[in-house]
């Protein structure tokens, strides 16, 4: 049942998320990645502002899944599985905002978990060009 629910499940949209130059800085101070790309607001604004990493940008898959997969009974919990292809197609500017697109691609069932390859892209608000397009399996748990 929980297999066909997530089969049947539409391509869907996570809400907006501001990617504001706090963010940026936290995340560059978490992973030790304070390249002036990401921080010299001054020294980047001819080139259109400094940029969000985009392992940032692909972190917030994480916040942009939980606003759009179903409540699946059983569920024990969501893991991140990995990815199959992962391409950054352009960068996301401090001030902008991103939101997810999900469609289900393939649910493989097997004992107590389902196993969903999604393929997403983040659209960065106002532009035609994404930010990232992925292909992304994570696994649900489910009781037996």
């Amino acid at each position: 049942m929980s297999a066909e629910l997530l089969r049947s499940m539409p391509p869907s949209l996570s809400r907006w998320y501001e990617i504001g130059q706090d963010r940026i800085a936290a995340f560059a101070d978490v992973t030790e990645d304070w390249q002036h790309i990401h921080l010299d607001t001054d020294r980047m604004a001819p080139q259109g502002g400094a940029m969000a990493h985009g392992f940032l940008t692909l972190s917030m898959l994480s916040a942009m899944s939980y606003d759009v997969q179903p409540e699946i009974p059983g569920m024990i919990q969501g893991l991140n599985y990995g990815f199959d292809r992962i391409r950054f197609v352009s960068a996301v500017r401090a001030g902008q905002r991103i939101r997810g697109r999900f469609s289900v691609m393939d649910v493989a069932e097997k004992p107590g978990r389902y196993d969903v390859r999604w393929d997403v892209t983040v659209q960065i608000e106002g532009t035609d060009t994404p930010a990232i397009v992925a292909q992304w399996i994570t696994v649900f748990e489910v009781a037996a």
